[in-house]
């Protein structure tokens, strides 16, 4: 029986974070899938750190989850280490992060992959696309072999063009080790895609048996360990601490002494560098007050003796290296397994994608990740997701997967992609986030479940499991909201014992639970309800009473919001025929092409006139069409 078939619905070019995501997302909508690698050992490989979330980044996987993708329960089935982040702080900041083995990570992924239904996996080198009058028709591979399909999702992460700098070496490479893809960066550029070059980079990696960790402050994981997946039940792999030091002043002079030889300040880099993950030399020279930083140390894997040195990435030769690292406390006597290296790599300007991360220039043509111009496992594999459910939505003739700002984490990245555009590495930060109140880790699910299942990107279970949720979240605040406490000397004398003042006049519960010294579960031993409540209802509960003021005051601000997001720009609609705009800003319009006004708000430079202006003017044209 002949199985051999090279035409597919969907397409995905890279089997990074974003890939991963893209064509899960795609074959669980149904869609015939190839996801296309360069090396199928390396699948959602971890270049960077072996880690997965962190501030806001934590938001975007557990959006990802609630949306049926994998990152988080690849990340529970191989984590090492879980901090929750910001724990001090309101729940609006609170993140989760996870130290993971990172072939434990590749390899579980990968598993995944292999078992999905509608999705087939291939190890090969697509050099270049297939393009007709402006549409998509497929990839042609290095062999000169052929696959079509009328959706193509490229996530190629820093391969387009990579360039590997160790001091004044430059190595042609994807990662370390890897080949670059420079057939597929000339042939988007043949299309007339703005791109740019941007640069990262990695610490080196040391041998455990050469550090002395009893000079470094000993971090272990959280007592009570909270899955990432919202699915997962139980996490078995054991856990392993992390370590704490510092660079010293002598650590700083070498790095100052020996400038000329690095390649970010030698000369030999073009790219624009991440502003807020910078290397060991731009902290040396940014901040010269400072005259030590943190070095903290992570296991790569539970059998590797390999340690990520996280705060000594460089890009200076291997024997400054090893002065930089020698001179840290505690790394005396270290061997470098793998140098620290800097990256550079092709981006295309995001401004070129529409919100659905199609491009603008070629139908079906959709891209994800660091190509457009951002940063980190966590960003990439929440617009891999995107890209793919997109992708799939044009193909089944739905409408495209669009979340807005008040939404999601992934619709804030997504629209300050393609409203503002990016000139450095793009990272995801809760300040960027203008509803972060209501975009919690806590509630993902309860805000995309629904969505999820009408993309056909989760289950039905899933759906009932939220449901149960909610309708628990709004029995019990139901009850809080008619229950009185009443003043006894067992309760003052309940309140005095947690430092809260004393009630002399029967007391809502929802005004003893707005006291911060209070809890959900210290007042349920004076006011307990009649059955069990399950603990994330509990934790909603908590928090929509605790902070209604907020929540009612976000809540607001978004209907304005929303007022300027229902009025849609029609695609024919002639920015240069609304007279009275500036010609920077009908420049601008003309390159965005927003869908709404509200889109056209947030452009660089826009201002409230202007938004009148097109107002008006959008006005006047739907009632010359409708004559």
């Amino acid at each position: 029986m002949n199985t051999f078939k090279n035409r597919y619905d969907v397409i995905v070019v890279g089997a990074g974070h974003a890939g991963c995501e893209a064509a899960l997302a795609a074959a669980r909508m149904g869609c015939n899938t190839l996801l296309l690698t360069i090396d199928m050992d390396k699948i959602a490989a971890m270049p960077c750190s072996p880690s997965i979330g962190g501030t806001a980044k934590g938001q975007l996987v557990k959006e990802i989850d609630a949306l049926g993708g994998w990152m988080a329960k690849v990340s529970d089935s191989s984590a090492i280490q879980y901090r929750t982040l910001n724990t001090r702080k309101g729940p609006a900041v609170q993140s989760t992060r996870t130290q993971n083995d990172k072939n434990m990570y590749s390899r579980n992924m990968k598993h995944v992959l292999e078992t999905a239904e509608n999705l087939d996996l291939k190890q090969t080198m697509v050099e270049s696309l297939i393009i007709e009058h402006d549409e998509i028709k497929g990839i042609a591979e290095n062999t000169g072999f052929e696959y079509f399909a009328p959706c193509v999702v490229i996530t190629t992460g820093t391969f387009l063009r990579g360039t590997v700098h160790i001091g004044a070496s430059k190595i042609q490479a994807g990662r370390a080790g890897e080949f670059a893809s420079t057939g597929l960066a000339l042939s988007l550029e043949s299309m007339g895609l703005e791109m740019g070059r941007m640069k990262t980079g990695t610490p080196p990696r040391l041998h455990a048996d050469s550090i002395d960790f009893s000079k470094f402050n000993l971090h272990g994981s959280d007592q009570e360990i909270k899955p990432f997946s919202f699915s997962t039940t139980k996490v078995t792999t054991p856990m392993l601490p992390s370590f704490m030091g510092q660079t010293n002043p002598g650590t700083h002079t070498i790095i100052r002494n020996n400038l000329k030889y690095s390649a970010l300040y030698g000369g030999h880099i073009k790219g624009r560098s991440a502003r807020y993950c910078p290397s060991f030399e731009d902290k040396v020279v940014k901040f010269p007050e400072r005259d030590s930083h943190h070095v903290i140390l992570e296991y790569e894997g539970i059998d590797s003796k390999e340690i990520y040195a996280s705060g000594l990435g460089n890009s200076l030769p291997l024997e400054i290296q090893y002065q930089v690292v020698r001179s840290v406390k505690g790394l005396e006597q270290a061997q470098i397994m793998r140098p620290a290296y800097a990256i550079e790599y092709d981006y295309v300007s995001p401004l070129e994608l529409t919100p659905a991360l199609e491009t603008k220039k070629i139908k079906g043509l959709f891209l994800a990740g660091q190509i457009n111009g951002t940063s980190g496992y966590e960003e990439a594999g929440a617009q891999g997701l995107w890209a793919g459910a997109n992708a799939a939505a044009k193909l089944l003739g739905r409408p495209p997967f669009i979340l807005d700002r008040s939404q999601a984490y992934m619709g804030v990245m997504v629209d300050d992609l393609v409203t503002r555009g990016t000139k450095e590495p793009y990272r995801m930060f809760t300040s960027r986030a203008e509803y972060r109140l209501l975009l919690r880790e806590d509630n993902a699910d309860l805000r995309l479940a629904r969505i999820g299942y009408e993309y056909g990107l989760t289950e039905k279970g899933r759906l009932d499991e939220v449901s149960r949720i909610k309708e628990d979240t709004a029995k019990e605040l139901e009850r809080i909201s008619r229950t009185v406490v009443k003043p006894s000397d067992e309760t003052n004398a309940f309140l005095a014992e947690h430092n809260s003042n004393p009630i002399d006049t029967g007391v809502p519960l929802t005004q003893l639970l707005k006291r911060a010294e209070l809890s959900y579960n210290l007042l349920k031993q004076i006011a307990p309800a009649p059955e069990p409540v399950q603990d994330r209802a509990v934790r909603q509960v908590e928090i929509e009473i605790k902070y209604e003021g907020y929540i009612r005051r976000q809540h607001n601000e978004i209907k304005k919001f929303e007022d300027l997001e229902r009025i849609k720009i029609p695609p024919e609609f002639s920015f240069d025929a609304a007279h009275g705009l500036s010609n920077e800003i009908r420049e601008k319009l003309n390159r965005i092409c927003p869908t709404s006004l509200g889109q056209a708000s947030r452009i660089d430079g826009m201002t409230p006139a202007a938004i009148s202006v097109l107002m008006v003017a959008i006005s006047a044209f739907r009632q010359s069409r409708s004559l």
